[in-house]
């Protein structure tokens, strides 16, 4: 529901506003349909969004590299693989398609010898927590670099490899479903979980990008929109797009609440060696969920690929690089959005340094290493925990916040045009409403414990 009638209409129309507008980015947009003072609050409020972005996302890759060492090798070679593609593609005009599926049978060529030869920072006798936060750093150091980078060179030959493998990936996952038919052990509703959140408003702001997501209209409008060849593509590239993402969030439902019934013999962050895991044993209290992380997803959507008659290590390898192949990806972006959106500010500000490009790249992921490798203390549980995980239901609230405001400038948008706006104008209105309501919640929470967090949620606010 959520994908269809909000995420897709969002991404659609961040699409065709940018297309008409030359290409320009929605805090830009703002400006036209508000004034520049809406554009800079906007600008600053993406500005916070983008550090979150990059904090979460480098470590959910940091912490499935350590988990999944298999998945190290396949990632690195795909970086040298799209960068030969970027060459090949716009130097010597190869076909996109045919470099796309070469690239693509490489890279699980690959995944098949890391699982033969795993790469992990634990023979250099590093713990899980100094390998976590060495990968962090390697991995926005990275981002940096891969942003300076023209796009034609690395972001849109990845992007090439990334579209078919998530094809590949979603015809693998599903042909598993259908074959394994198994049974969800999952409960429909939980209400009563011992430090755990309540559903409502968090359930909505938790599973964020597979409903609705500001950051798509970030990239839809900023980088999107320079590379589409005419309007008509805006639907399928902007709406269609959206629902290939929420089949994506569908199995990856599907891989927590069923696949994990099917997985024998795997390891866990939280309780560590299980012979035959069950919804029962992974679910058993929220802080051993919330310690799992993306294991369900690797897992579950790993016991599906078995079925097809893979072994577990390259079944689990392949679910591993499929999501930090996009999250890498987001990092990327992410990194070249944010280093646009200071380059604004400080140009609004006439702060000359900061309009340079390394100097912008630097300030925009050195928060960001901050905020992924602060322990805090989790308000819920009392446990010391990265900061990142416990700004995660921030991350959500702030991002559908930013898709809410981004369908409010749409609105504005297409009623100064006399266009309809109801399909955008009922979205906005729930979406605006459950965002508030759990960053008030998340403030309470924060000001007994953490106050720099408080401030963090106010300011987004």
């Amino acid at each position: 529901f959520g994908t269809i009638f909000m995420g897709a209409v969002h991404d659609f129309g961040s699409l065709v506003i940018s297309i008409r507008e030359k290409g320009q980015s929605i805090p830009i947009i703002a400006e036209k349909v508000l004034n520049n003072r809406s554009k800079m609050m906007f600008l600053i409020f993406v500005l916070m969004l983008v550090w979150l972005v990059l904090a979460v996302f480098s470590m959910v890759i940091a912490n499935l590299f350590v988990s999944v060492p298999s998945a190290v090798l396949p990632i690195n070679i795909e970086i040298i693989i799209a960068l030969g593609i970027g060459w090949l593609l716009y130097k010597k005009k190869f076909s996109s398609l045919i470099l796309s599926l070469i690239a693509l049978v490489i890279l699980y060529g690959f995944v098949w010898i890391g699982t033969r030869f795993p790469l992990s920072f634990e023979n250099f006798g590093l713990s899980i927590v100094d390998q976590t936060n060495l990968w962090i750093i390697l991995l926005l150091i990275y981002a940096g670099i891969a942003s300076l980078l023209p796009v034609w060179l690395l972001l849109q030959p990845r992007d090439f490899i990334n579209s078919h493998q998530l094809i590949v990936g979603l015809i693998m996952i599903y042909s598993g479903l259908f074959i394994a038919q198994p049974m969800i052990e999952a409960p429909a509703i939980r209400l009563n979980v011992p430090d755990a959140p309540p559903i409502f408003p968090f359930l909505f702001v938790t599973i964020a990008c597979g409903a609705i997501s500001g950051f798509h209209g970030l990239v839809s409008s900023g980088t999107t929109s320079k590379q589409l060849d005419k309007v008509e593509d805006c639907r399928f590239v902007g709406y269609g797009g959206m629902l290939g993402e929420g089949m994506l969030a569908l199995a990856s439902t599907l891989a927590a609440v069923a696949g994990i019934a099917l997985v024998t013999n795997c390891n866990l962050p939280s309780i560590g060696h299980v012979d035959n895991l069950s919804w029962d044993l992974y679910y058993d209290s929220w802080s051993h969920a919330s310690a799992n992380k993306a294991k369900a997803f690797v897992l579950g959507g790993g016991a599906f690929i078995q079925e097809l008659g893979f072994s577990s290590g390259f079944a689990n390898t392949v679910m591993a690089v499929l999501v930090i192949s996009f999250a890498a990806t987001t990092l990327d972006t992410a990194t070249r959005i944010q280093r646009f959106i200071i380059t604004e500010i400080s140009g609004g500000l006439s702060i000359s340094l900061f309009q340079k490009r390394i100097p912008a790249t630097i300030l925009s992921i050195f928060p960001a290493v901050f905020l992924a490798m602060w322990t805090v203390s989790d308000p819920i549980t009392g446990e010391s925990i990265q900061a990142g995980w416990v700004l995660w239901p921030i991350f959500g609230a702030s991002n559908q916040m930013l898709a809410a405001l981004t369908l409010l400038i749409i609105c504005l948008y297409f009623l100064a045009e006399r266009k309809p706006i109801l399909p955008f104008l009922i979205p906005f209105g729930f979406i605006t409403i459950i965002t508030l309501l759990t960053l008030f919640l998340k403030a309470g929470s924060f000001f007994q414990n953490n106050m720099i967090l408080f401030i963090v949620d106010i300011i987004l606010i």
